[in-house]
């Protein structure tokens, strides 16, 4: 059977150092974005003049429509469903929790909670026993900020990665006998663009430095990771997680 994989975000950061390194693995990937079409087309068309099969679909994660015509979408044009990255994500500008308000909040747990948990939803309708189904993996993004809690920078997309590791640990031990692995990776302090989405584009070479690893992480260090607990070398992991932090 053919290797069909989506990687949600996937368009930049490790979401597109993800669908690059499947890839080149073999899968048949596909590329999710929100807004970013031209960059989720420049990594296709890359993809594809390597010889893999690959395609860009547009759908906000936040949104339940729009995550089940992504699933039928790569139903109908890439074939059945075997992995599913959970990566997309978004953060605010840095801040406090008393400047938060609920727009924010209802924002960033939109698509970083409720959009992990429709994406795993309809990967789990096509890949378990239960339905027909022949298996799969899941990888759930979660970040080392679920577990030191950023404070006075994001304390709200922390708690959303806390969650992302719930549903990650619920839902593995749901399906773990039904053919489906669920596993996750947090990453440390990674370059990505996401950075500046939060009002510091240095923040990696500002933090760096200070990790006991002494730099910050690139996206492909991650990718090596997701890729390895999607591939039959992690057969006997789920409700498992690699930090990908530098010691952090």
């Amino acid at each position: 059977m053919d290797k069909v994989l989506i990687v949600t975000g996937g368009s930049r950061g490790i979401g597109a150092a993800t669908a690059r390194l499947a890839a080149e693995r073999g899968y048949a990937v596909c590329v999710n974005y929100r807004k970013n079409r031209a960059a989720a087309d420049a990594l296709v068309s890359e993809i594809q003049a390597a010889g893999a099969k690959a395609l860009a679909v547009a759908a906000d994660v936040a949104s339940e429509a729009d995550v089940v015509r992504l699933f039928e979408t790569v139903d109908g044009q890439l074939g059945v469903l075997t992995a599913l990255v959970n990566n997309a994500g978004i953060l605010e500008k840095q801040t406090r929790v008393e400047q938060i308000d609920t727009a924010r909040l209802d924002r960033v747990f939109a698509t970083n909670v409720r959009g992990a948990f429709l994406c795993a939803r309809e990967a789990v309708r096509r890949m378990s026993t239960a339905h027909g189904g022949a298996g799969g993996a899941i990888v759930n993004l979660s970040s080392r900020a679920a577990q030191l809690g950023a404070p006075g920078e994001y304390v709200d997309y922390a708690a959303s990665k806390a969650a992302i590791e719930a549903l990650t640990i619920g839902l593995a031990r749901e399906v773990a006998g039904e053919g489906i692995r669920v596993n996750g990776v947090r990453p440390g302090i990674i370059y990505s663009e996401i950075h500046a989405d939060g009002g510091e584009p240095g923040r990696v070479d500002r933090l760096g430095p200070t990790l006991p690893m002494r730099r910050g992480g690139d996206a492909i260090e991650v990718a090596r990771a997701i890729l390895w607990l999607l591939s039959d070398e992690a057969s006997y992991s789920t409700a498992s997680f690699i930090d990908v932090a530098g010691g952090r």
